[in-house]
């Protein structure tokens, strides 16, 4: 299962102050309006590049309004989106509670609507920082799974980071990948085997990305989340090659 009501976030190598944080609603371009969190970091103009959060089957749950403030916290402006505007409306109290009716819902999403989803979240990040911020889409499980897609997409991203997605919902987009791209993968992941996902990889190398495997041996589906605790060593590692591949783009944007 990808969800836990108590679970949040393991805390990134290196912490800093948080600027600003709060919860809005965008507009999608079809004008679908979509429940959002940000958050950003005391320096702004410093920051390397932003993130967008893509949840779980959650939606907006609490543990990704924290995540955006961890990434504050490490430096990076973040902005985390619900899917559910088009059948549930914005969430009610902000966020999505443990008692969202996910099952009804998830099935009724479609990956133009995430896509309009997630372009109106880096229109809202980058009016937050700075018009030309490089943008890293961080996705977990559903959402790693459609963070892997924006690889062989067209929307304006520079980087695409998924954790234990599901290589199916990539689809024809794995033949078209040119975005540099990190698998995070659960070495012990119950809902999808690990061969699959490496040979997503090997099908997104073969079309010109270049793509980043970390396979973290015995973690169980989800480890970023509800066993964080019990695999603290494996997600430092998940925070440091995110970060590595944020603070790249930022030098590339630099030099």
């Amino acid at each position: 299962m990808c969800h836990d009501p108590a679970s949040r976030p393991p805390a990134p190598p290196r912490t800093g102050e948080v600027g600003d944080r709060g919860l809005t609603v965008l507009t999608a371009a079809d004008g679908t309006e979509v429940s959002a969190a940000w958050a950003l970091p005391a320096d702004v103009a410093a920051a390397p590049a932003g993130v967008v959060v893509l949840p779980d089957i959650r939606g907006l749950h609490p543990y990704y309004v924290a995540l955006t403030e961890r990434f504050a916290e490490a430096g990076v402006p973040a902005v985390a989106l619900d899917y559910f505007g088009r059948t549930a409306g914005t969430a009610g109290s902000g966020t999505r509670d443990a008692g969202f009716d996910w099952q009804t819902h998830v099935p009724q999403t479609t990956p133009e609507g995430v896509d309009a989803d997630l372009t109106a979240a880096v229109a809202e990040l980058r009016r937050r920082t700075r018009p030309d911020l490089p943008v890293v889409t961080v996705g977990f499980c559903f959402g790693g799974s459609h963070s892997w897609r924006q690889s062989g997409g067209d929307l304006d991203v520079a980087a695409c980071v998924g954790f234990y997605g599901r290589p199916a919902m990539v689809g024809d987009a794995a033949a078209r990948a040119s975005r540099p791209t990190l698998m995070v993968i659960a070495g012990a992941d119950a809902a999808t085997p690990v061969e699959d996902q490496l040979a997503l990889a090997e099908t997104m190398r073969a079309a010109g990305a270049d793509v980043e495997t970390a396979v973290y041996d015995g973690a169980p589906h989800s480890f970023f989340d509800r066993a964080a605790p019990e695999w603290e060593e494996a997600c430092q590692d998940a925070w440091r090659r995110i970060l590595a591949l944020v603070d790249g783009l930022g030098a590339g944007a630099r030099s």
